[in-house]
């Protein structure tokens, strides 16, 4: 059985893939995450993540590579990992009361192979006081997350009223299409 490699800064995304029973192995990634503006957001998560796997597949030849990104759209505009306090208080203003989008391009190849995938997950968040969007802030530091939030941590448990789609999506791998294409396409289970 091939080794699989998850190249990814992720710890959500690590502790899905370990859930889900794989044996893996984890490296950082230091990569530019830009993007054409005239990709559509579901091209783009699917293009970062391509980008990704392209450019560290020369390391790992004979493993099964993947890599992953997930962008949160409102309004058709992408919103990315904050850069400071201000810009997380802006996104979170943007978020608050509505609903948004939040898409993970996958790609998983092999030496031979590539399979590009995305998963699409609508959001529902219950407005935020500036007093719940300091909290939120100050004491989780959503900076390495999209749209400056993540499902798992107190925003998820109090603000989300709901969501169509993957719940594990949301926390940035879709765990459940990422199985059945390592099954099916590389005939790979954690059994």
């Amino acid at each position: 059985m091939n080794k699989i490699i998850l190249a990814s800064n992720s710890p959500r995304r690590r502790q899905l893939l370990a859930e889900a029973g794989y044996q893996f192995e984890a490296i950082n990634t230091d990569f530019d995450e830009t993007f054409s503006e005239d990709l559509s957001p579901a091209e783009v998560a699917e293009h970062l993540a391509a980008e990704k796997n392209n450019f560290y597949r020369h390391q790992f030849v004979d493993e099964i590579l993947i890599t992953s990104d997930t962008i949160v759209v409102k309004d058709d505009h992408i919103l990315g990992k904050p850069t400071d306090y201000e810009d997380a208080v802006k996104m979170l203003e943007q978020l608050s009361g509505v609903s948004h989008l939040v898409i993970s391009g996958v790609c998983i190849s092999d030496r031979d192979r590539q399979f590009t995938f995305h998963d699409t997950t609508q959001v529902f968040f219950d407005p935020l006081s500036n007093k719940e969007v300091k909290y939120y802030i100050d004491t989780c530091k959503p900076y390495d997350k999209a749209g400056a939030y993540g499902i798992q941590d107190w925003i998820g448990l109090t603000k989300i009223r709901k969501i169509e789609g993957s719940y594990f999506n949301v926390m940035g791998l879709p765990i459940h299409p990422l199985y059945h294409m390592l099954k099916e396409q590389f005939g790979i289970t954690p059994y």
